[in-house]
């Protein structure tokens, strides 16, 4: 009896399970998901010879031999029964094996084909509901900033359920999709992840009936861990597919371009996704063979599919999104002009573009995105030929007079903006949020072009017009508005007008608070305020 006891007692414990964001990181499609399953219970199996009605969960201890002048890990575990599998009565779990036992039974195909093929069928179900998905979150990008905020600014008077009650209304005035779509692929995905996991391990710990010849290769048995010389082969090439879906998918994606904090984290979570994949490695060498079949195909999936959603034809073909379909710097070609316009070659990632075959809307989209990468020359030449084109085009005029003024061409920025100040006012003063919007953004930058002349008159006049209007309903044009209010304070200051300048503070600071540090500054010594409202301006 003495004897029975200590050897329970020797028995080691089951391994703890995994952390669960290395598990969930397998089925993303952004770079966490590169793969890494880990699959956390380590059980061992044996081979036995003779009885039928054998069960590995009542056999006594058991030990893995390992084979001559190959590669093993040592392994052993407890089967007493009182440490019942939480999975064994699982029902989503009986009803996928025996989905398989069925597949296997009319096919007649060896077990890794069913486990790799089975895996493939899970992966294009899935796929349908990844491509809406995406349209789905491509109109909430669209739709989203034109929408009020969902919850009230500070100190705007509104109540939290009046500010969120707007939001919905006009959320469904615009047709907007649910923000639930963030979380759609997720809430399949992962459930199916835990199911296919599951039922193939406990596929293989159980020595399903042909799991034990069920292979091909190296990896004959399934219910085996990997050993052998050949062994390390397929945790090598999981770790190896984890390392290059991170590649990829950091080197398609513009998150690497993210200034700032934001992008200190991106990168940080970049080497945490590299550096993961070591213990990816380590952990497939401690799971059977059964389990390795599911996870290599489960990861060659994950990366044909993040190579087919980078490309532009199957995007186009499927109705998404573009990733990072930025034009390269146009040049001019040596060909001359055609019907007195200059004409330009834009270079995208689909090849030459010529600037005269773009309509107006086109080529100041083209001048937005080369003016990210700060090429303010060839921006402003694709603007021109856009006005060329169309005269009346306000947004080319507005994009125009910031890209002057930047550029310190104080003079021709003040001519582009106030004309299309004088477009927007031709009718009265505008309705439509769009109008509105670009009302604010003109006067806001006439303002400041004429203060940089020394106009200081001039520019209160357009800085002045935004403090005449209602404060807009829209979000982007609430926080344009507001930015006008504090120039005009500064522009107010300048001129000595110290009590209205205070005024127009105070209002601005009831939208962001944030603005209050200018208060201390006014109060105490008005140039230190002038100094602190330039420099925090200085985009401007």
């Amino acid at each position: 009896m003495a004897m029975r006891l200590l050897s329970k007692l020797r028995r080691p414990r089951p391994s703890p399970p995994p952390p669960l964001i290395q598990l969930y990181s397998h089925f993303s499609s952004s770079p966490s998901s590169s793969n890494s399953l880990l699959d956390s219970t380590i059980h061992h199996h044996s081979h036995h010879n003779g009885l039928h009605n054998y069960n590995p969960r009542f056999s006594s201890k058991l030990h893995s031999l390992p084979p001559r002048g190959g590669f093993s890990i040592s392994r052993r575990f407890s089967t007493d029964p009182s440490f019942p599998d939480p999975d064994e009565r699982f029902l989503p779990v009986k009803t996928l094996i025996s989905l398989l036992d069925s597949y296997h039974d009319v096919t007649g195909f060896p077990w890794w084909v069913i486990i790799a093929s089975s895996t493939v069928a899970m992966r294009l179900t899935i796929f349908p509901l990844i491509v809406v998905q995406l349209k789905k979150l491509k109109t909430i990008g669209e739709l989203l900033p034109k929408l009020p905020p969902p919850f009230p600014p500070p100190l705007s008077g509104r109540s939290f359920w009046d500010q969120f009650s707007l939001f919905l209304k006009k959320k469904k005035a615009a047709e907007c999709p649910s923000v639930f779509w963030f979380f759609s692929s997720f809430a399949v995905q992962v459930p199916c992840f835990f199911l296919w996991l599951m039922s193939v391990r406990r596929m293989s710990l159980d020595h399903h009936p042909g799991f034990d010849i069920g292979g091909t290769l190296w990896f004959q048995n399934l219910t085996e861990y990997p050993h052998g010389v050949l062994g390390p082969i397929l945790p090598l090439l999981i770790a190896g597919l984890h390392f290059t879906n991170v590649q990829i998918s950091f080197k398609k994606s513009s998150l690497q371009h993210v200034p700032g904090s934001l992008g200190l984290l991106v990168k940080i979570y970049r080497i945490y996704l590299r550096v993961l994949t070591l213990p990816i490695m380590i952990a497939a060498l401690n799971i059977p063979q059964g389990s390795l079949v599911y996870w290599f195909t489960n990861s060659t999936l994950s990366l044909i599919q993040l190579l087919l959603l980078s490309n532009p034809d199957v995007l186009e073909y499927f109705g998404l999104p573009k990733k990072n379909a930025l034009a390269v710097a146009p040049t001019l070609k040596e060909t001359g002009s055609t019907a007195g316009l200059a004409d330009f070659t834009i270079v995208t990632k689909k090849g030459e573009i010529s600037a005269q075959s773009l309509s107006p809307e086109e080529l100041v989209s083209f001048a937005i995105k080369i003016l990210t990468d700060g090429r303010k020359d060839h921006a402003i030449r694709l603007l021109r030929l856009a006005l060329e084109k169309d005269p009346e085009h306000v947004r080319a005029l507005l994009i125009m007079g910031q890209t002057l003024l930047q550029n310190k061409q104080f003079a021709e920025a003040t001519d582009s903006l106030e004309s299309a100040i004088s477009k927007l006012l031709v009718a009265g003063y505008p309705t439509e949020v769009e109008e509105i919007d670009l009302l604010i953004l003109s006067s806001q930058w006439a303002g400041i072009a004429n203060v940089q002349q020394g106009k200081m008159e001039e520019g209160l006049v357009h800085l002045e017009r935004i403090a005449q209007l209602e404060e807009p309903q829209d979000s982007k044009s609430k926080a344009h508005y507001y930015d006008g209010i504090l120039i005009l304070s500064s522009a107010l200051l300048n001129v000595g007008r110290k009590a209205e300048s205070m005024e127009y503070l105070q209002k601005a600071v009831a939208y962001n608070p944030a603005y209050s540090v200018y208060i201390e500054s006014l109060e105490n010594d008005s140039k230190d305020f002038a100094g602190d409202l330039a420099n925090s301006r200085r985009d401007f």
